[in-house]
């Protein structure tokens, strides 16, 4: 007699209970073990999350808001640092010819300078990212119309396109230009400036990356092109696109304050560190060092250290280097 055959019941998969985290696998990563073996980059790293932080919490740890013109007395104007024998608190990097505090106005600056640099990364980004996908998936006129452009835009510095732009901006709208519409020009000038860097380099990979397996099969159950690039594609070039955002952003914040300091980017009633460099140019001479010398700090310290950041990024994606 035959025995009965006991249908053997198969479980769902699902997640691991054993299974890490995401937090966990990121501990584990190469890319954290090489963060924790950089000293150098930690120290960075801190200065950069420090320097974020300060901007956004500007109106909880300023004294005074240096926007608002309600707040700044003159009898408090060219106050030089705490430490010093005329310093008064609590000023502790001293004032400008405004009264302003020197410190408020480096926190807003800060972030004033932060605020267009992240953008003008994210913006340019956008625009590399999309014109190098197309001009790596589909190849012939498209590319060479695309990559022709990006090399006449390499012919000229990234500044001179800064300049051009805002120069045009200035001569349309004149007067109608505020604060914030002077900034969403900056970022605009400098998301036109920087793309080329993307679209190069997300060019290059796509056409590596286009030439696989999953790609062709992806084609093959007919799936759309912009999908196949944007959730196939893209995922796999994002190392390169992380470094080079990393060091555009430092490029994105000094070209912001040169236009500043050149009378061409942020207006003095909103000032990034840019604007106050240029405010205490004017004074340097006259004994008033404090005015231009801490922005000056806190702009090549925030550069600097983003500068590191993007450094070790580079040779940490590098798998030649690993």
């Amino acid at each position: 007699m035959s025995e009965a055959v006991v249908p053997h019941k198969v479980e769902e998969r699902g997640p691991r209970a054993d299974a890490p985290g995401w937090f966990k696998r990121a501990l584990d990563s190469d890319l954290f073990y090489s963060f924790r073996r950089s000293k150098i980059t930690m120290v960075a790293a801190a200065v950069t999350l420090l320097f974020f932080l300060v901007a956004i919490l500007a109106s909880v740890l300023s004294v005074q808001n240096p926007f608002d013109p309600a707040q700044l007395q003159l009898m408090n104007s060219r106050i030089s640092p705490l430490w010093t024998s005329d310093g008064q608190s609590p000023f502790l990097l001293g004032t400008d010819e405004q009264g302003r505090d020197v410190l408020s106005a480096i926190l807003y600056g800060m972030r004033i300078s932060l605020l267009v640099g992240v953008l003008g990364v994210v913006f340019s980004g956008a625009i590399g990212i999309l014109l190098g996908l197309t001009a790596g998936y589909f190849g012939g006129a498209v590319d060479g119309l695309i990559m022709r452009i990006a090399d006449v835009q390499l012919s000229f510095p990234a500044i001179l396109i800064a300049l051009l732009i805002n120069g045009i901006a200035k001569s349309v709208f004149g007067n109608k230009l505020d604060e914030m519409s002077m900034l969403a020009v900056l970022v605009f000038a400098i998301g036109l400036s920087f793309w080329v860097q993307y679209a190069r380099t997300v060019r290059g990979s796509v056409m590596v990356e286009k030439n696989k397996d999953y790609v062709a099969a992806a084609q093959l159950i007919g799936l759309p092109a912009p999908v196949i690039m944007l959730r196939h594609v893209l995922p796999n070039t994002m190392g390169p696109i992380l470094v080079i955002a990393t060091i555009n952003l430092a490029l994105a914040i000094i070209t912001e304050a040169t236009l500043s300091f050149l009378g061409s980017g942020m207006p003095e009633t909103m000032p990034s560190l840019g604007t106050l460099i240029r405010i205490g140019n004017n004074y340097l001479f006259a004994g008033e060092w404090w005015i231009v010398a801490f922005p000056g700090i806190a702009l090549a310290a925030l550069i600097l250290s983003i500068n590191l950041l993007g450094d070790w990024l580079r040779d940490a994606l590098n798998p030649k280097l690993r």
